[in-house]
């Protein structure tokens, strides 16, 4: 490797990671340790980059917009290709193939063991009120629900998508994951039948931010929402979304369902019929969030409550309907990206979605240009409610505070994607350059597609022919989390 090449590519440090990141990046912990905020963490689910006001003014989504804008609007923030990974990486601070081939996909069997510490674990620890309601994902029985991670109390599906009104997790008979709708890993009689999760979700959190309490909390929030089935009724919870007979580009009722009209009229200006029950349903979603924030300023709890916001992967754009309750077939529904790829990919439109950080007072409004993944968000948090180092786990991510409050630089490090339990997707970032694999096997060096992200974000051109050197030493990195990660399949 040539002296230039060295230079840019440094070697791993010999320390562990999770060890070289957290002290070279630790803001003091006096700057948080009397705060002790609470923190609420919201999880949106297939909602891609284009899917936000803020990213896209077709889009109606001003409560988002409004934290985003007033906190820390992380420009370029990744997770992992599919939910139960992206889970698993925020869950664990780690990427999800340390826990096996299990974890790399969607999947109702555990995500990762019994006992491992996991970030409600560490708010639980630290004295804090846990608690979560929407959909967990990560071992969907009750054996494995988020009570055994550190939740105190838990509402909503163990499994991924429902129903949005009767909470079934599928149309087909038999499943031995269905019913799953719960608190605390009991069955709910009648499942809330005719409710919309959304409403149920955002109920549970302005009913947990009302209760007197003496500790601070972490309030937990992963939405079904936008994922499929789309189902906005309104008032008409008998009618399940579907086209209008007498003009099949309208909805049944659109005209009197109030999540389909905005006071700026973006959603009736978009032509496309599935693309306006997208933007319905993200205005639902959206005005949910406004109520909890609404809820916070309520009981005067705002300013001490540090809010997180993410995707937890990319658009699904085409749905084919059928699997789940009352899951009418969309196409190209999602709203459209520059971006490459789509959920499940590993080019960035499957990776990279809308996040932000938002807390007055102490977060200035910013725009974060420099890349961050969601496995940071548990490094970030154990720092700022004062977790010492040396009790700190062996993180992949790295801690954000100096980013969020003190506009430094992070150090640049490596972000890596393998994806499905077989294993046919990979890739891998440093600096501006990208490499990509589609396809099972592990990759050889001669496989390699090469991108300069910087220069080019759509990832048109490849460049591998161009810069083997570069292939190399991005391939090396790749094989070093490779022995990080576990081979073995925990199904």
């Amino acid at each position: 490797m040539n002296n230039a090449v060295t230079r840019f590519f440094r070697p791993f440090p010999s320390c562990r990671p999770w060890q070289a990141t957290f002290f070279a990046l630790l803001v003091p912990l006096s700057l948080f340790a009397s705060e002790s905020p609470n923190v609420v963490l919201i999880i949106s689910d297939d909602q891609g980059w284009a899917d936000i006001g803020y990213n896209n003014p077709k889009v109606y989504s001003p409560n988002l917009d409004r934290l985003a804008r007033s906190g820390a609007l992380l420009k370029r923030h990744y997770v992992m290709p599919q939910c139960t990974p992206t889970r698993v990486a925020l869950m664990t601070g780690r990427y999800p193939g340390r826990f096996g081939t299990t974890a790399l996909q969607a999947s109702n069997e555990p995500s990762f063991p019994l006992g491992t510490f996991s970030l409600p674990q560490m708010f639980q620890d630290a004295g804090y009120e846990t608690f979560m309601s929407g959909k967990w994902h990560l071992g969907s029985s009750p054996e494995h629900g988020p009570n055994h991670f550190g939740f105190d109390e838990s509402h909503g599906s163990l499994t991924g998508a429902v129903g949005m009104y009767d909470h079934r997790y599928h149309a087909e008979p038999d499943t031995p994951y269905d019913p799953t709708w719960h608190r605390n890993h009991e069955i709910i009689p009648g499942f809330q039948n005719g409710r919309h999760v959304t409403d149920l979700t955002k109920e549970e959190a302005v009913k947990f931010i009302e209760r007197k309490r003496d500790s601070p909390f972490f309030l937990y929030l992963p939405f079904h929402a936008p994922h499929t089935p789309l189902d906005e009724r309104g008032t008409f919870v008998d009618t399940p979304t579907q086209p209008d007979p007498k003009n099949p580009n309208r909805w049944l009722n659109e005209d009197k369902i109030e999540w389909f009209h905005d006071p700026e009229g973006k959603i009736q200006a978009e032509p496309s019929r599935d693309k306006r029950l997208l933007l319905a349903t993200i205005r639902h979603l959206d005005s949910a969030i406004g109520d909890i924030v609404q809820a916070l300023e309520k009981t005067g709890q705002r300013d001490n409550t540090l809010i997180l916001f993410s995707s937890d992967n990319g658009p699904w754009r085409n749905n084919g309907g059928g699997s789940y309750p009352d899951n009418y077939p969309l196409k190209d529904y999602n709203q459209p990206s520059s971006l490459r790829g789509k959920k499940l990919d590993v080019w960035e439109g499957g990776i990279q979605v809308p996040g932000f950080i938002n807390w007055p007072g102490k977060i200035e409004a910013k725009e974060i240009e420099q890349k961050v993944h969601i496995i940071d968000w548990f490094p970030t948090l154990a720092n700022i409610i004062g977790l010492e180092p040396s009790k700190s786990p062996e993180w992949d991510g790295v801690n954000l505070s100096p980013v969020l409050f003190q506009n430094e630089t992070l150090p640049e490090r490596d972000l890596y994607w393998v994806w499905s339990s077989k294993i046919n997707r990979w890739a891998l970032r440093h600096k501006e350059w990208k490499i990509v694999k589609y396809g099972q096997g592990e990759p050889q060096l001669d496989q390699w597609l090469l991108f300069n992200l910087e220069r080019d974000p759509e990832e048109k051109h490849d460049q591998a022919s161009l810069h083997p050197e570069i292939v190399s030493a991005l391939h090396e990195r790749f094989l070093a989390h490779r022995k990080r990660d576990s081979l073995q399949d925990t199904r």
